[in-house]
């Protein structure tokens, strides 16, 4: 519960110091300000849907499915689900060869891999371990941004990025010791 924690309050920060680094101008606060609370709104959505799926996927697999049938059938299932969306607002990535490209790209690569070695990952852990390791994402989208995309983050940020080396540290030292034998 304290990693689940520390890693909310590393996003929190994650998110604020953009806000407060002084680095935009009137404006573009503005705009940043005005798309706070949908943003906020729908990061809620995404990670009750992503604790759902963890928890689905880990139920299966308990009750003994195999695990790329227990991905597979949840993965469909949500797939379905956002059929709707798609027809709604997937205009713009059905409008470009590279826009398709892009969109297969990222189904396959970060979305199709990273899920396969989460359901090894969920396998072999607890499913809110798994999802608090989950945590990480936006630690290491902002370092590979810092790095190799030459983004600049602020203070607090880099405060938000160390909160989640101690969520890491916290679930790995968790983690070990359930495994200890009494």
């Amino acid at each position: 519960m304290l990693a689940a924690a520390l890693g909310i309050l590393g996003s929190v920060l994650l998110c604020v110091s953009d806000l407060t680094s002084g680095a935009h101008n009137a404006h573009n606060a503005h705009s940043a300000g005005s798309a706070v609370i949908p943003g906020i709104l729908l990061a809620l959505v995404a990670g009750a849907t992503y604790a759902s799926y963890s928890w689905a996927v880990k139920h299966l697999l308990t009750k003994g499915l195999p695990r790329p049938a227990a991905m597979g059938s949840v993965f469909a299932l949500g797939g379905v689900l956002l059929m709707p969306v798609l027809f709604l607002t997937g205009g713009p990535i059905l409008a470009s060869r590279n826009s398709l490209l892009v969109a297969a790209y990222m189904a396959l690569i970060p979305m199709f891999l990273g899920y396969l070695l989460f359901g090894y990952g969920l396998a072999r852990l607890e499913a809110s371990t798994a999802t608090t390791i989950t945590q990480l994402e936006p630690a290491v989208a902002s370092v590979l941004a810092v790095l190799v995309v030459g983004e600049r983050l602020p203070i607090l940020g880099w405060v938000g990025v160390s909160l989640f080396a101690v969520v890491l540290i916290l679930v790995m030292r968790s983690s070990s010791t359930q495994r200890m034998p009494s």
